[in-house]
């Protein structure tokens, strides 16, 4: 029961920080177009969230496992 909630928790802030993560707007950016601008490296905020997103996402799937065991 714990995990279940943890897990429902843990999605909702991930649906957040991946909301909040814009690199390229519109549909062209799912095809590769639409970034003209050279790229630049992630800094503050910005590289805060990529690292908290790639944690979160990391902690979700190991209690996955975890419940799929369990």
């Amino acid at each position: 029961m714990f995990i279940s909630i943890t897990q429902i928790i843990i999605s909702a802030i991930l649906i957040v920080l991946i909301l909040l993560q814009e690199r390229a707007s519109g549909l062209s950016g799912v095809f590769g177009g639409g970034e003209s601008e050279f790229y630049a490296k992630r800094r503050g905020l910005e590289r805060l969230i990529f690292i908290a997103t790639i944690a979160l996402i990391i902690i979700f799937a190991l209690l996955s496992l975890i419940n799929l065991i369990a």
